[in-house]
């Protein structure tokens, strides 16, 4: 069952709690820590697109197209929308050769505070590459053109690089096909709910891919390597997993999911010198809905504290990397509008 994961206080008076699940499992696949349910399961959302993007890279798409561990990174994203992302990935389709009209995640407005302003200035709509799973999507193409499919259906679960990207998710988690529950995403693409236990273990794998078949374990390497060198083509500068990872120098890797879902990996030596690779998957039960600030700035209060407070609690902070990352907590004052301190919001679980 879920247990409390973070709580709000009021004075002195707990005012919300936030209910969740934890699992942290290393490569071998030994439950090494745990809270609440590690057998919850749940939809990874976005939490899901390193995966996706395995079996273009495995099969030689990096190389194919020429893509840069920058453009692989945005490969992995939930990005903001930025100009900076937009570009990107307009070049990126360039070199694939396909246009925007052909991605099918639809539309929304940019996170980004500045691209977002000059829409609204500009009186302009948003188009598809805004979507911040516009990367995951040209990726998705670009190993459908690679193998001459087709790109009109490139979201159908019968499609070929659909069935190739469930298998490998799969394969990694060590599950059965039949037992990976199926979705769709809020972009359209087909998503996945697995216990946070075979998650975990699945992301161990992709950061300690020692073992792995030679080609299988290489790709693991590549998108690691280049989430970590280009965090913010992943996230977005600023954003919770961007400054993770820079933090991390290399050692952790994260990816943030829609409806309170995070997870992350720890590459082999980060918790000490002979250490395995870990992976951790989080699920807050209610969601973590965002929070916009008065600089149009969205945050999520209960997932970067949560993740923290894991990480501390396994060692795998230094007092220097905590101070880094000390804005997201893991205990925060909480102010009114006036700024005035009114409480507290921190974490409340032992693993």
């Amino acid at each position: 069952m879920t247990k409390p994961l973070f709580e709000v206080t009021r004075g002195r008076v707990t005012e919300s709690i936030h209910y969740g699940s934890i699992a942290v499992v290393d490569s071998n696949g030994t439950l090494i820590a745990s809270y609440g349910d590690p057998q919850m399961v749940a939809f990874l959302r976005s939490s899901a697109k390193p995966f996706q993007v395995l079996p273009f890279v495995e099969r030689g798409g990096v190389e194919y197209f020429g893509f840069t561990p920058r453009e692989l990174s945005l490969s992995c994203a939930s990005h903001e929308g930025s100009d900076m992302h937009v570009q990107a990935v307009r070049h990126l389709q360039e070199k694939i050769g396909i246009e925007e009209s052909n991605l099918l995640c639809g539309t929304h407005l940019p996170g980004d505070v500045a691209e977002l302003k000059k829409l609204i200035v500009q009186d302009l709509k948003p188009t598809t590459n805004h979507n911040n799973c516009s990367g995951k999507h040209t990726a998705m193409l670009a190993h459908a053109r690679m193998r001459g499919l087709p790109l009109e259906n490139y979201l159908d679960l019968d499609h070929p690089i659909q069935k190739d990207i469930l298998g490998t998710f799969a394969w990694m988690c060590k599950l059965p096909v039949e037992q990976v529950e199926l979705g769709t995403d809020g972009c359209s693409a087909p998503n996945f709910a697995v216990p946070l236990f075979n998650a975990a273990l699945g992301f161990a794998r992709m950061c300690d891919p020692r073992g792995l078949p030679e080609e299988r374990a290489q790709a693991c390497r590549k998108i690691t390597s280049a989430m970590s060198a280009y965090p913010e083509m992943a996230s977005g500068y600023g954003e919770f997993d961007e400054q993770l990872m820079k933090a991390g120098n290399g050692n952790i890797i994260t990816k943030r999911g829609a409806e309170g879902y995070q997870i992350v990996g720890l590459l082999p030596g980060t918790r000490g010198a002979d250490s395995d690779g870990v992976g951790i998957a989080i699920k807050v039960l209610d969601g973590d809905a965002s929070r916009m600030g008065m600089e149009l700035e969205s945050t999520n209060r209960v997932r970067p504290a949560v993740t923290i407070e894991i990480l501390r609690q396994l060692g795998a902070l230094s007092p220097e990397q905590e101070q880094a990352l000390s804005r997201f907590g893991p205990e925060k004052s909480i102010t009114n509008h006036r700024g005035i301190v009114t409480g507290t919001s921190h974490p409340v679980f032992k693993l």
